[in-house]
């Protein structure tokens, strides 16, 4: 097929056991030239992962406290693996290397950075591959915004020379040669930049499922598997709550125009999910891709006369969200009426502050707020094509009597958002759910 670089996540990664599923995996296809690791996750419930060990390192560190103790654990989780695996690397003496160096350094970057390194160092030894850090070729500017343009050009470059190499993820650095980490969950976008560095021709991200399902299974039993989808409702889906992968940590292969497959390492046969940038001749007939949703909502309902006569009306209902830093879901409109929905972790205690500047800046006839909101989003290419999607979803919410609070749909027709109380949430997925299947 040509280059294929694969991610795997810290579940995959967590145990030797699952060092050798990461082999045979690997090794079972020679087009897998790439991979970047995380840093080993939880083997169980009760287990740290190995990132969340080093943030205490660093913490008991910058408080002038002994590291050791809390290094020790992962010391010995290191050092199990390298044991039940038999491979040929002196990871003491890195592993001791390590703690002196995040004294030292002292920042909760490199800190946490060394657990996708140590990972990387462990798995290209074990495999016999090259290793790559990628403190060479993955650049923040000096505000530690990352450079895109930069990275991709070096790294493109560095990986000509290797024909397969292990380069950790979550981490780069400045210009200045110091580390610096993406946010939690950052190995996902470093696979994608070397993804796009490489030209590969498919990226794939291997974790603990196997790819999405069309509804959330805790509230659908046995929802569809969702065997492919596009970017944009990857995006929708998402932000909507689908927590398999976020859309932005693999923009950089959505750019590239490379398609992505989510694959679950303790299953490498499941064809798992393919993401494309445009639906595919096979799934076209489809009406719906997905349903996700969110609680903890709040809708504030603006009414006034006239209001759509009324110039700026609008931004100075925004303005006053902005005035408290506080951003919007959503803002369906009528031609008297305007509603915000914004979450409740966003409002916080600021609600009453917020209605009473709205009424200073819009002098509205009434206001009204409705807490205890959920929003759930339908989504699917198909719904363009397909009459009666809307009338479909909304005769199935009234044959299970939810009563819906608000509806938005994009100018795409990608989705349809519904509000509804969020004490109806299970009840009007799982009515959408049957609905279209």
């Amino acid at each position: 097929m040509g280059i294929k670089v694969a991610k795997f996540g810290g579940s995959s990664l967590a145990s030797a056991e699952q060092f050798k599923k990461v082999k045979n995996i690997l090794l079972m296809d020679p087009d897998r030239r790439y991979v970047v690791p995380s840093a080993p996750g939880k083997r169980f419930k009760e287990d740290e992962k190995v990132t969340d060990l080093l943030y205490k390192c660093y913490q008991a560190a910058e408080a002038g406290e002994r590291v050791t103790p809390i290094f020790e654990k992962i010391y010995t989780r290191y050092m199990d693996i390298v044991k039940e695996l038999g491979v040929d690397i002196d990871m003491e003496t890195l592993l001791k290397q390590t703690e002196s160096e995040i004294i030292r350094v002292c920042t909760p970057d490199f800190a946490a950075s060394r657990g996708e390194y140590l990972n990387g160092m462990l798995l290209a030894a074990y495999l016999g591959w090259d290793f790559i850090d990628p403190r060479e070729c993955i650049k923040f500017d000096r505000q530690g915004v990352f450079a895109s343009e930069w990275t991709n050009e070096i790294l493109s470059e560095k990986l000509k020379k290797h024909e397969y190499a292990v380069i950790p993820g979550f981490y780069g650095s400045f210009p200045n040669g110091e580390v610096r980490t993406f946010s939690r969950g950052g190995s996902d976008i470093s696979g994608a930049i070397v993804a796009r560095a490489a030209n590969a021709d498919l990226y794939e991200n291997w974790t603990d499922v196997s790819g999405f399902l069309m509804a959330d299974p805790r509230i659908v039993e046995n929802p569809r598997e969702i065997r492919e989808l596009t970017y944009k409702e990857l995006r929708e889906l998402s932000y909507m709550g689908a927590t398999v992968l976020h859309e932005d940590s693999i923009f950089p292969v959505h750019k590239a125009g490379i398609p992505t497959n989510i694959k679950n390492t303790n299953d490498p046969a499941h064809p798992g999910t393919m993401i494309l940038s445009k639906p595919s001749e096979e799934n076209a007939g489809s009406t719906i891709t997905g349903i996700a949703g969110h609680k903890n909502f709040t809708l504030i309902s603006i009414e006034k006369a006239m209001m759509n006569a009324e110039l700026g009306f609008g931004r100075r209902v925004l303005q006053a969200l902005e005035d408290f830093d506080v951003s919007f879901e959503h803002l369906p409109t009528g031609i008297d009426t305007m509603s915000v929905i914004i979450a409740d972790s966003e409002l916080k205690t600021r609600k009453n502050e917020i209605v009473k500047r709205i009424h200073e800046l819009c002098h509205p006839d009434s206001i009204d707020v409705t807490e205890g909101i959920a929003l759930i989003a339908t989504v699917g290419h198909g719904m363009v094509r397909n009459p009666g999607t809307a009338a479909r979803l909304f005769g199935a919410l009234s044959e299970a009597k939810v009563n819906v609070l608000m509806i938005d749909q994009g100018s795409s027709e990608l989705n349809i958002i519904v509000g509804v109380d969020q004490n109806d949430f299970d009840k009007a997925v799982s009515a959408i759910y049957n609905a279209f299947n």
